[in-house]
């Protein structure tokens, strides 16, 4: 399976996986332009993508998706919640409603409910033969309910959004703040770090911090916060790397 992180952060959010059978997008953020460039990269025609999926309807996962579905026409699975929001794609032929875990020829999707400010809002898990990826981002916590599902995954795209004391101490106005600190909000550093100490297994390779705010975060502070959370919880685990806003990194 490969793993092509396109952009993660809050101008925009994109990932590539292709497995044996399917070539997929997780979110279309960024523009239209970006996108195709970043898969042009890597010998991917924007034509070729079967399957988008959505996390949830802010911009910064589907800014692109209105001219990514009028270029190219992939299948769209969605939640009906969702397609209320984006008022763009109710002329869309190729959707399709997906509820429930499903194999779409021989690639994996599983789907998980997360906790974020909008509808319907989800992360997805990817299989492919024995390999596996989770993306989680955009979520104020994530249910330990969850836990057994999420656990022991090849690869992570994972959410470490802010550090909460350059938050508090930034200049963002106080409503934002609440907002992001809540439980429809972001997972900070720390909170990644605790929920990564209960779901990293013997077949977890690597990790992607990802969707790290410009404004209150560093990637020197999110790794140190992270690993020191493991470090406390017995993990040892050091297989990181940090998604970048217009940087295209490879897992």
């Amino acid at each position: 399976m490969l793993i092509e992180i396109l952009a993660s952060g809050s101008e925009g959010n994109s990932v590539y996986i292709q497995t044996k059978n399917k070539k997929v997008l997780i979110d279309t953020g960024m523009n239209y332009k970006y996108l195709k460039e970043k898969l042009e990269e890597i010998n991917v025609d924007p034509s070729e993508i079967d399957i988008i999926l959505i996390t949830h309807t802010h911009s910064d996962h589907t800014s692109a998706l209105k001219v990514f579905l009028n270029k190219n026409h992939p299948l769209l699975f969605i939640d009906e919640e969702m397609l209320n929001e984006l008022e763009f794609v109710k002329d869309y032929d190729n959707i399709e409603f997906r509820f429930k875990d499903f194999d779409f020829e021989g690639t994996i999707i599983e789907m998980f409910h997360t906790s974020h400010d909008a509808p319907a809002s989800r992360g997805y898990i990817i299989k492919d033969g024995e390999e596996s990826f989770v993306y989680i981002t955009d979520t104020g916590y994530i249910n330990q309910r969850l836990f057994n599902k999420l656990y022991n995954h090849n690869k992570y795209v994972f959410e470490s959004n802010h550090d909460v004391e350059l938050l508090m101490h930034g200049r963002y106005p106080q409503w934002l703040k609440t907002r992001i600190l809540s439980d429809k909000g972001h997972l900070s550093n720390a909170q990644a770090g605790f929920y990564l100490s209960k779901i990293i297994g013997p077949d977890t390779k690597k990790i992607a911090l990802a969707h790290l705010s410009k404004e209150n975060n560093d990637p020197e502070v999110a790794l140190k916060d992270v690993k020191s959370i493991l470090k406390e919880n017995d993990i040892k685990f050091n297989n990181f790397v940090i998604a970048k806003q217009r940087e295209r990194i490879e897992l």
